[in-house]
C-alpha cells in the first residue's frame, strides 16, 4: 500500500476517532448529570443527550454544502474546530442548556465529519485498497468509542465534577487533529469537479507517483464532462444509488446500535450490573468492537462489502434474538453482557466497516458530498430520534421489547443485501458512478 496516501487517510480517519469518542463519553456522565441537574426523563433525553444528536443531524444535511463548496480539507479543519469548541464549553457549564448548546457543537463536527472525511478519503485511495482505507475512518471511530468507555471508568470517581473531565479531555485528541489536517492536500477529483486540473494532477502525482497513465485518465475524466454543475443527486438517474445510501443508513440505525452505545451503563445495570461492574463492561464492548472492525477492515477488500453485510445480518439477528429474550425472560448473570458482545462483533464486521465504505462509492465524483451527506442525514435523523426515545421506551414497555423490535428489523436488512445491494469492491469510482446511474439496477 502507497505509504503516502495510508498517511494522509489516517489524518484524515482522525475525524473518525473524535466521532466516536465525542459520541460515547456522554455515556459516562449523563446518569450524573441527571441526578445533578433533577431533569426529567423527557428532558434529559431531548436536551442533555439529544441536543448533540439534533446538532449530529445538521451537521449532515449541511455538511455537504462546505464539502463541495471550500473542499473536503478545508471541511475537515473547521470540523477540529468545531470539536474543540464543544468539549471545552460543556466541560465548563453549569446547567443543562449551556451543556446541551456545547453539545450541539459537537454535534455538528460529527455529522460533517460523516460527509467530508469518508469522501476525502475515497477520493485519493486507489481502488484496490479503497475498502480499507476508507475504512480506517470507522476504526478510528471505534478506537474512540473504546477509548471513551475507558476514559469514563478511570475519571469516574475522581470527584463531584468528575463528569467535567470525561467530556473535557476530548479537547486535547480535537487540538491536535485539527492541526495534523493542515498538513494534507486537496482532493484531486474535488479540484476537477472545479476546473483546477493541473493542480489535480500535481497532487495525484506527488501522492502517488506511480500512477499509470492510464489510471490518471480514468480518475480525471469525470471532472472533465460538461453540464455536471447544475446535477442533482435526486435526478431520475441517480435514483438507484440514492435508494440504496437510504436503506443502508436506514438499517444501521435500526439495528439499535446507538442507543445501544449511548445507554451501555444503563443497560448493563438493567440486566442486573452494579455501576462500577456496567462500566467495566462497556470497555470490554470497546475492545470488541475495535477488534472484529479491524477484522471487518482486513477482510472487505478480500470478501467485498456485501459478504461483511450478510455476516453482520445473521449476527445481529441472533444475539438481538438473544438480548430480548434475556431481557423477557429475566436470565440474571453475564448472560446480557455476552449477548451484546456478539451484537457488537456482529455491527463491527458488517455494517460498522461497510456504511461509510459504501455510501462514498456509489456517487459520481460531482455529487458525492451533497450523495455522502444525504446518507449520512438519514443516519443520523434515525440516530437522534430512536437514542432519544430509549430512556422513555425503557420505562414503557422495558428492553426485551425493544431489542425484539430491533432484531425483526434486522430480518429485514438481510433481505435488502440478498435482493439490492450491489457488490462494489476493487472498481474504480468512476466506473461505479456510470454503472449504478445508468443501469439503475443491482450488479452482484
Amino acid at each position: 500500500m502507497n505509504t503516502k496516501i495510508l498517511r494522509i487517510s489516517l489524518i484524515a480517519a482522525l475525524a473518525g476517532f473524535l466521532f466516536g469518542f465525542d459520541t460515547v463519553v456522554i455515556s459516562g456522565a449523563e446518569k450524573k448529570l441527571q441526578i445533578l441537574w433533577n431533569t426529567t426523563e423527557a428532558f434529559h433525553g431531548t436536551v442533555v443527550i439529544g441536543m448533540a444528536l439534533f446538532g449530529t443531524v445538521i451537521g449532515a444535511l449541511l455538511g455537504g454544502i462546505p464539502t463541495n463548496k471550500i473542499g473536503r480539507k478545508n471541511t475537515l479543519i473547521w470540523i477540529g474546530i468545531l470539536y474543540s469548541i464543544s468539549a471545552i464549553g460543556s466541560a465548563l457549564c453549569n446547567d443543562p442548556v449551556s451543556f446541551g448548546i456545547f453539545r450541539f457543537v459537537g454535534g455538528l463536527g460529527v455529522g460533517a465529519s460523516t460527509v467530508a472525511a469518508p469522501a476525502y478519503i475515497s477520493e485519493i485511495a486507489p481502488a484496490k485498497d479503497r475498502g480499507r482505507l476508507v475504512g480506517l475512518y470507522q476504526f478510528m471511530l471505534v478506537f474512540g468509542i473504546m477509548v471513551a468507555f475507558m476514559s469514563n471508568f478511570a475519571l469516574s470517581g475522581i470527584g463531584e465534577n468528575d463528569w467535567r473531565w470525561m467530556v473535557g479531555v476530548e479537547a486535547i485528541p480535537a487540538i491536535l487533529y485539527t492541526l495534523f489536517v493542515v498538513t494534507v492536500p486537496k482532493s484531486p477529483r474535488w479540484l476537477m469537479t472545479k476546473n483546477r486540473t493541473e493542480e489535480a494532477k500535481k497532487i495525484l502525482f506527488t501522492i502517488n507517483p506511480n500512477i499509470s497513465n492510464e489510471e490518471l485518465k480514468a480518475e480525471l475524466a469525470y471532472g472533465e464532462e460538461k453540464g455536471t454543475a447544475s446535477e442533482s443527486i435526486f435526478m431520475k438517474k441517480y435514483r438507484f444509488p440514492l435508494t440504496l445510501a437510504f436503506l443502508i443508513a436506514f438499517f444501521n440505525q435500526f439495528s439499535g446500535i446507538n442507543a445501544f452505545l449511548y445507554y451501555a451503563p444503563r443497560i448493563f445495570e438493567a440486566a442486573g450490573l452494579g455501576e462500577s461492574t456496567a462500566l467495566l463492561s462497556s470497555i470490554g464492548i470497546g475492545i470488541t468492537n475495535l477488534i472484529f472492525t479491524f477484522l471487518g477492515i482486513f477482510l472487505i477488500d478480500r470478501l467485498g462489502r456485501k459478504q461483511l453485510m450478510y455476516f453482520g445480518s445473521f449476527g445481529y439477528i441472533i444475539s438481538l434474538s438473544l438480548v430480548a429474550a434475556a431481557f423477557i425472560l429475566n436470565w440474571e448473570g453475564m448472560a446480557v453482557p455476552i449477548f451484546l458482545f456478539l451484537f457488537i462483533a456482529s455491527h463491527a464486521i458488517g455494517q460498522g466497516a461497510v456504511i461509510w465504505v459504501f455510501i462514498s462509492e456509489i456517487f459520481p465524483n460531482h455529487l458525492r458530498g451533497s450523495g455522502q451527506a444525504f446518507g449520512s442525514s438519514v443516519h443520523w435523523v434515525l440516530a437522534w430520534i430512536i437514542p432519544s426515545s430509549i430512556p422513555s421506551l425503557f420505562a414503557w414497555i422495558g428492553p426485551g421489547p425493544v431489542f425484539g423490535f430491533f432484531a425483526f428489523m434486522m430480518v429485514l436488512q438481510l433481505l435488502f443485501v440478498m435482493f439490492l445491494m450491489p457488490e462494489t469492491k476493487g472498481i474504480s469510482l468512476e466506473a461505479l458512478s456510470k454503472k449504478l446511474s445508468k443501469q439503475g439496477t443491482p450488479s452482484n
